[in-house]
């Protein structure tokens, strides 16, 4: 790993030493010419791959028209992306930002400010879980609550409760009278591709009902798509009150947006929340030609159908090098493979046969291939993990006998 290549950057990224100069669907063409396999997609974020035509086509007119003109005015484009996302969802109301740490900021806030509006502004605090990850903001790193992320950034934001992932009477317990709401990842992708026990969700949706909280999910990652359908949320048949969205929204371009219903936003008037960028134009028609993709008829049937050949091929690749890999987690194409050797290695030899993945907790690689993926480029890319395992274990073999 260096830096050597751009000294001027802040060095906060252990970069590899590859770059890239251009990208075709699931491929990136690097410096020197070989092409990479692209099952990264910026972190789950090219859903549409890279340079797919419809984003290009939206984003070249627009830059024509008008780039930016400030949340002052109104923003007809930015009404035809809401009322989609709204008629697609539960909301009522979108709000959009820039980025998943400042949709996770402003879902902390509108879920405060709820009960404050109510006339109840000791309720405060938020609910959140062990293994999370929700941002690299003080406030997202205090809900996210790793000691890893949090240390040397002076005291913690105060206002929030993490209990062990999964377990409902610890829940219970957290709730008093000065708690808000509960934030959750319908599965953690950081925090190594896990998902809730069957029935979590449900009882976390009932114990909010219950005590007056509002239920708020981080589907920055799993969202748009990633785990099958337009939000994996819809595929367990619990609805949030509030929601964040991020990363595959504009395929590429930055924005981030907030969802929430009508009573949750109770009290967000003029002044109460704001972007200066938020909603810009081009983010806007980035983010409506993914959707105009995406809710094309048969898009989601695609992106389930990959996932379980894809599945279907990790688990003979399990089968075959158990040394090497143990498990095949996850829904849609956010897949997590868990690691018997230590899962920077296994990152470090599938980019050697040219496939980009990326590492996660838990010991974890995660498989996240745009979402356009063809079966040829799946069968590809298990061809190329078979290979990584193999050079891994014939490199085990000869230490042993060293």
């Amino acid at each position: 790993m260096t830096n050597s290549a751009a000294p001027h950057l802040l060095p906060v990224f252990a970069r590899a030493d590859l770059g890239f100069e251009r990208g075709e669907g699931c491929w990136l063409i690097a410096t020197n010419g070989d092409r990479y396999l692209d099952f990264t997609s910026g972190v789950a974020v090219n859903a549409l791959g890279h340079c797919h035509p419809h984003l290009i086509k939206a984003l070249q007119e627009q830059a024509t028209r008008l780039w930016h003109m400030s949340n002052l005015f109104q923003s007809p484009d930015g009404e035809k992306l809401a009322n989609r996302l709204c008629q697609e969802s539960f909301a009522d109301f979108v709000f959009f930002c820039n980025s998943g740490a400042e949709a996770l900021e402003g879902v902390i806030k509108l879920v405060r400010h709820h009960h404050f509006s109510k006339g109840h502004p000791e309720r405060y605090r938020i609910i959140t879980f062990e293994g999370a990850f929700h941002g690299r903001t003080l406030a997202t790193l205090a809900a996210t609550g790793s000691a890893k992320y949090l240390e040397g950034f002076g005291p913690p934001m105060e206002g929030f409760d993490q209990v062990p992932h999964g377990d409902i009477e610890a829940v219970k317990k957290a709730i008093g009278p000065q708690t808000a709401g509960i934030l959750i990842e319908p599965i953690q992708g950081e925090g190594g591709v896990r998902s809730a026990p069957p029935g979590f969700l449900k009882a976390l949706r009932q114990l909010c009902d219950d005590k007056g909280l509002l239920l708020a999910f981080d589907e920055v990652q799993t969202g748009m798509g990633r785990t099958g359908d337009l939000f994996a949320h819809r595929r367990t048949g619990v609805t949030p009150d509030v929601m964040s969205l991020a990363k595959a929204l504009g395929g590429g371009f930055p924005i981030g947006a907030i969802l929430a219903t009508a009573d949750a936003a109770a009290g967000m008037g003029p002044g109460s929340h704001g972007s200066t960028f938020g909603g810009n134009p081009l983010a806007i028609s980035a983010a409506n030609a993914v959707l105009d993709v995406m809710l094309k008829p048969g898009f989601f049937d695609h992106v389930q159908r990959m996932s379980l050949l894809l599945k279907q091929k990790l688990a003979s690749v399990i089968d075959r090098h158990p040394d090497v890999v143990s498990e095949v987690r996850g829904e849609g194409l956010l897949i997590g493979i868990k690691a018997v050797v230590p899962s920077g290695d296994l990152v470090a030899a599938l980019r050697h046969e040219k496939l980009l993945t990326v590492g996660a907790g838990d010991n974890v690689v995660r498989f996240l291939p745009p979402l356009i993926v063809t079966e040829a480029e799946i069968e590809d890319s298990v061809g190329r993990l078979e290979r990584a395992c193999s050079a891994i274990s014939s490199s085990q073999t000869k230490r042993a006998a060293s």
